[in-house]
């Protein structure tokens, strides 16, 4: 399912080619992009989110737990953060715009540039903007295991390639070490289930989506100057390949179901620790732990603690529990 193929290997040697160049300047490019993207911001679609629950394609690997407090109607938590983290979330946007940038740029100058087309373009919504973001947002209503909910978001992008293909593009940033990209050696299962959810969304009848590339950029870099051996060693930028069949459709579908018949049952399913770092709705899931769930957690993070896990996950397990526990332990007092 994920593989670094051909066609990972052109959408990444296309970007290193225009990237190598001397920089094109076009300010009516650059005009038509704002004008396009102002335009889109103020006529922005409204979705009917209360007809039926919904999942956004980032959560399709979160914990279903998370999720069933996020279905259930649960606030979902506003804490302060570390100045650090807000300005990583930022970066990782602005990589995104910029590669987004650089894919009309490309699509309009490389040819002059290089002598060639570009084995990839970008697909354009009937209005002529590009299919991601804001232009090509969606709530997607499907019926799946006996139930109605809806997927609501929005690509990083879908491109044509050469022969014809489309091919889904999600854009992820890594900041914290140079080498992190060049030891990467297949995708993060996390962003394979976002491009799953894609898939369902964008596929069309006549025009299938099973093709997806997941890019990773690093914002760090190793020096300025590197020969050719030393940035093959540790590239900037790496890019898989993911094709989703209709049984992987099928698989997180049934997932994301389960969900929604845990809402309708009562029956919340288990707290998975792991994934607690990025989950949104803490407070309400360590408060509606039942004492045989928070001791059934001690238990677990026990065993981990003994097992040869790293022992920075180790450390991981440790502190979500910590946290669930001082969370419970204020709440009684507050009570």
């Amino acid at each position: 399912m994920v593989r670094i193929s051909q066609l990972a290997d052109d959408f990444k040697a296309m970007l290193d080619r225009y990237h190598s160049a001397p920089e094109v300047w076009d300010d009516q490019l650059d005009a038509l992009i704002y004008e396009q993207q102002a335009k889109i911001l103020r006529t922005r679609r409204f979705f009917d989110f209360k007809s039926q629950p919904y999942f956004s394609p980032s959560s399709a690997n979160a914990c279903k737990r998370e999720l069933y407090e996020k279905l259930r109607g649960a606030k979902n938590d506003v804490q302060p953060r570390p100045p650090h983290q807000g300005r990583w979330t930022r970066l990782g946007t602005a990589i995104g715009a910029m590669i987004q940038r650089d894919l009309l740029f490309i699509e309009k100058h490389y040819e002059k540039i290089f002598g060639e087309a570009p084995p990839f373009t970008v697909e354009r919504t009937p209005e002529g903007y590009p299919v991601w973001e804001d232009f090509a947002t969606r709530l997607h209503v499907i019926e799946h295991g006996g139930h109605r909910f809806a997927l609501y978001g929005k690509p990083d992008g879908i491109l044509r390639y050469k022969d014809g293909r489309r091919v889904g593009l999600e854009i992820k940033s890594k900041q914290t070490t140079a080498s992190k990209t060049g030891s990467m050696r297949e995708a993060e299962g996390k962003h394979v289930a976002q491009t799953v959810v894609y898939t369902e969304m964008y596929r069309e009848p006549d025009a299938p989506l099973d093709d997806y590339l997941i890019v990773y950029v690093n914002a760090a870099k190793k020096d300025w100057a590197m020969t050719d051996e030393e940035y093959a060693k540790n590239p900037d930028l790496v890019a898989f390949h993911i094709t989703v069949s209709d049984r992987d459709r099928h698989v997180l579908l049934d997932d994301l179901a389960s969900v929604v018949q845990a809402v309708k049952d009562g029956t919340p399913p288990p707290l998975e620790l792991d994934k607690w770092t990025f989950n949104n709705y803490k407070t309400a899931c360590a408060l509606s732990l039942t004492d045989e769930e928070f001791a059934a957690l001690r238990e677990q993070v026990r065993a981990m603690l003994k097992s040869r896990l790293p022992e920075w996950k180790k450390q991981q397990y440790y502190d979500a529990f910590e946290q669930i526990k001082a969370m419970r332990e204020q709440n009684e007092v507050a009570g």
